[in-house]
């Protein structure tokens, strides 16, 4: 039996298939929810329900507590509706999702730029346009119906360049499906096959809020692309990057970073090292990169934040910046890289 689905305020609506979830169906239908990993494992879904009856698949406590439902917040990603439902999300967006593509894709080049992150750059079909925003991310099709995410790091309006060219960051995770063959028997002119482009994750350009963009290790992809298109497009707000890492090597397109500063007098940066060694003789800010920002910008009322890395960290940013620093719970947008790995927990 499908279902009708209406999100509240924007009161835009769709219908559920027998059986589909609320964020597939919504997708299908250019409907713009929050999310982020799709498996119940960020929670960057997660919404208030007003009124209906859903039943939730495998998902991580992390990502929604047994608390929380009983709340009456739920997962869209793997909520199956079992009656007409009303959500209550103000990101829900208005002009409704790019079209979703699958589509071959051409290595172009491998270029390793630490021991353990290679930045991948893919030559899309020369007839077949992608549109995608600033830090949304696309899919991989493995053989065997596997997939993996990784975000765009290059902005949209870089594609007019022939020839047009995603431009990804990954991370090897040893014994990883994906990444092992990335960074060992990947070689050029390789065909992949890709679809895309997915997430929430994109700069909203109607607020004038000073930003604070947060990155962990290849975190950072994502956050290249909105500051890529924050250049192109001449976007004046006054914004702040912290990039983290544990040792200096870790900020691996550092130098790029200190081009786009003399380029975008309205950028700070501030790299933050956890563990750095003697021999690194690193003199910059130590610690966590989040709490490097809590101890710059005790008060957060006022910001945006868009936080990307590892799910330690952006789930410690996200309940410190909101409890301490008075940063609204809508102002704060987040991609968490949820590995394979993460998934699995429970």
């Amino acid at each position: 039996m499908s279902f009708q689905i209406t999100v509240q305020p924007s009161g835009r609506s769709f219908q559920t298939a027998p059986g589909e979830g609320i964020l597939a169906a919504g997708i299908r239908q250019g409907i713009g929810l929050p999310y982020g990993c799709k498996d119940g494992a960020c929670g960057s879904c997660k919404c208030r329900m007003l009124e209906g009856v859903v039943n939730h698949g495998p998902h991580q406590a992390k990502a929604l507590s047994e608390a929380e439902e009983a709340q009456g917040l739920v997962l869209t990603c793997c909520a199956i509706p079992q009656s007409d439902v009303t959500l209550e999300s103000r990101q829900v967006t208005q002009e409704g999702a790019l079209p979703i593509k699958k589509m071959p894709v051409r290595v172009i080049s491998l270029d390793r730029k630490s021991a353990d992150v290679m930045l991948l750059r893919l030559q899309l079909p020369a007839n077949d346009a992608f549109l995608f925003h600033a830090g949304q991310y696309v899919e991989f099709l493995l053989r065997d119906g596997a997939r993996r995410s990784y975000s765009m790091a290059n902005a949209p309006h870089t594609l007019v360049v022939a020839p047009a060219a995603l431009e990804l960051h990954l991370r090897h995770m040893s014994g990883g499906l994906f990444t092992d063959q990335v960074f060992s028997s990947m070689k050029e002119k390789d065909i992949l096959r890709i679809e895309g482009p997915y997430g929430s994750f994109y700069l909203r350009e109607e607020s004038a809020k000073p930003l604070i963009l947060l990155a962990s290790g290849t975190g950072f992809a994502p956050i290249k692309s909105l500051i890529e298109h924050m250049a192109h497009k001449g976007i004046q707000r006054p914004a702040t990057l912290y990039w983290g890492g544990r040792r200096p090597e870790d900020l691996y397109l550092n130098d790029w970073v200190q081009t786009q500063l003399q380029q975008m007098p309205n950028l700070r940066y501030v790299p933050v090292v956890s563990d750095a060694l003697p021999e690194d003789a690193w003199a910059g800010r130590t610690g966590f990169v989040h709490q490097a920002v809590l101890q710059d910008f005790p008060d957060l009322s006022g910001h945006q934040v868009y936080a990307c890395g590892a799910p330690v960290v952006v789930d410690s940013a996200r309940a410190d910046y909101t409890q301490k620093a008075g940063l609204p719970d809508d102002e704060f947008f987040a991609d968490a890289f949820t590995s394979e790995a993460d998934k699995l927990k429970s």
